[in-house]
């Protein structure tokens, strides 16, 4: 699936099938459903990319600290761009896998 389609899926009721779970959680925080995405980031803490997800969260949130705590777990530093950009980022790593 491509950013586009991903994208383009926003205006379902549902996220697309087969979906993995990273991109499903983004997918749920794009359609403002921020607990269902964080639940999706609680399910496997302590694995990087769920890590990632959960730092973006807590920042999108304005809960800077926790986002630090979740950004130094999953080994990466705070993203430098807008959240709209970091999304973006997130999208593309997780339609991957």
């Amino acid at each position: 699936m491509t950013l586009q389609d991903f994208t383009d899926s926003l205006s379902e009721a549902r996220p697309p099938a087969g979906l993995h779970p990273l991109a499903t959680a983004l997918w749920y925080d794009a359609k403002g459903d921020w607990n269902q995405a964080h639940e999706i980031a609680q399910s496997r803490e302590g694995t990087r990319d769920y890590d990632h997800l959960h730092a973006y969260l807590h920042r999108k949130e304005g809960d800077q600290w926790n986002a630090g705590y979740w950004y130094r777990l999953a080994g990466t530093t705070v993203f430098a761009g807008t959240l709209d950009e970091e999304w973006n980022v997130l999208a593309e790593t997780f339609l991957k896998k």
